[in-house]
């Protein structure tokens, strides 16, 4: 399985670079709006999941600045994705709300929906 994975991932990652959507230019003062709705939020991700490419081109094409946590690799992102989340499922977004209280968002289209209403 891995064999196929693998190329496949690679591809998606070289569609997704090739095909990148452009970020919509807005006035400083309407960016930083955005930028305080979006501050507490992080998305859980695999750099090759498609479900995640989608999310990420999303993040790019609306101009949202969202910090990003790989969960492969030298990291405890899994660790706390699976702990704090409840489930070690990609993509995740994170959304820290004023009050402290968290939620876990995880369906790419959910959470694509979400994200355009920021920008709404």
């Amino acid at each position: 399985m891995k064999a196929i994975r693998w190329p496949i991932g690679q591809l998606i990652l070289l569609l997704n670079v090739v095909f990148s959507p452009s970020s919509p230019k807005r006035a400083i003062d309407e960016q930083v709006k955005i930028d305080a709705k979006t501050r507490l939020l992080s998305l859980y991700q695999l750099p090759s999941c498609p479900f995640c490419v989608k999310v990420r081109r999303t993040i790019k094409r609306e101009g949202l600045k969202i910090e990003l946590r790989n969960i492969s690799g030298q990291n405890n992102y899994s660790e706390e994705l699976t702990r704090e989340g409840g489930k070690r499922k990609v993509p995740c977004l994170r959304i820290e709300k004023n009050d402290g209280q968290i939620q876990w968002l995880y369906e790419s289209n959910d959470i694509v929906q979400y994200l355009k209403e920021l920008t709404t």
